[in-house]
């Protein structure tokens, strides 16, 4: 029988594994603008982006990607976080860029979060929906994710979805499908329209702001060289959790969606007629809209 000591020894090297599989923000992000506001701590574990005054912080993924699941945990800017934008997105470089946004738009202590959504393709964009949380996004960490395979784009919240953009290119609206995206996010002051159209400033006085993030996973399908990591004939036989290339939701994520949508969704471009006079876009009529 093993000895208390080599017991304990045992899982100390156990639990010094876990950690080592877990902290893989080193690994996975490069830090790219700040100076000193943006660090990774607790062994690569935790990343946090701080704004003050004279700058804000950004990173990205090491990796671009070519369709994937990205899941990211963040704890937002708590109290009074008006004028400041927090940026979580995919996108690829250049004019005619793709891009899948979330971007959470502070507010004055006490007042909710917005969640901004939208999708970019071929440098077009204009597609925004906006939600309300059912939590308060400051207290706690939360996994926003990003599905993005060639039939759609799934955006969740703690494994609820609450957006789908589905591929709509029989009806001519171009997908985000050629060009490989990285994972950037940044904390930013935007008070010139940020909080209510920017009639609240930022109180820099309650700077720095901090936003948290931890537990970043990309199951999917990394670009380099001009050649992808996933097989073109079957990319989910490349992972075990490939089920993502080819996923789509069923009737109860259709239903959860619809909930989210129904109680906190505050504007869909989709019902905006002031905005497109001339017709709303062609996805917005098509049952290929969510």
């Amino acid at each position: 029988m093993a000895s208390p000591k080599l017991l304990l020894l045992s899982l100390l090297l156990l639990a010094t594994f876990v950690v080592a599989s877990l902290a893989n923000l080193y690994q996975d992000i490069d830090i790219t603008w700040g100076d000193g506001r943006a660090n990774i701590l607790n062994n690569g574990e935790l990343l946090t982006l701080s704004l003050d005054k004279t700058s804000g912080s950004g990173f990205q993924s090491k990796n671009e990607y070519m369709f994937g699941k990205i899941d990211m945990q963040l704890k937002l800017v708590p109290g009074n976080s008006a004028g400041t934008v927090t940026a979580y997105y995919l996108s690829s470089q250049g004019p005619t860029h793709d891009e899948i946004d979330f971007e959470f738009l502070g507010n004055l202590s006490g007042d909710p979060y917005i969640l901004h959504t939208n999708v970019f393709s071929q440098g077009k964009g204009n597609r925004e929906q906006q939600f309300y949380l059912w939590f308060d996004p400051t207290a706690d960490f939360h996994t926003y994710s990003i599905l993005w395979n060639p039939q759609r784009i799934i955006f969740s919240v703690d494994g609820t979805p609450i957006r789908e953009f589905k591929n709509s290119e029989s009806i001519g609206v171009a997908y985000p499908k050629n060009q490989p995206m990285r994972i950037y996010s940044s904390l930013w002051n935007a008070d010139d329209w940020a909080t209510r159209g920017g009639l609240v400033k930022t109180d820099w006085s309650k700077s720095p702001f901090t936003a948290s993030y931890r537990n970043f996973n990309a199951n999917a399908c990394v670009w380099s060289s001009g050649s992808s990591s996933c097989s073109s004939a079957s990319p989910s036989s490349t992972s075990s959790n490939g089920g993502w290339y080819s996923q789509e939701l069923d009737s109860t994520s259709q239903e959860r969606m619809k909930w989210v949508q129904k109680n906190y969704m505050i504007y869909n471009y989709c019902t905006d007629t002031k905005r497109f006079p001339q017709g709303l876009p062609p996805e917005c009529t098509a049952t290929t809209m969510s």
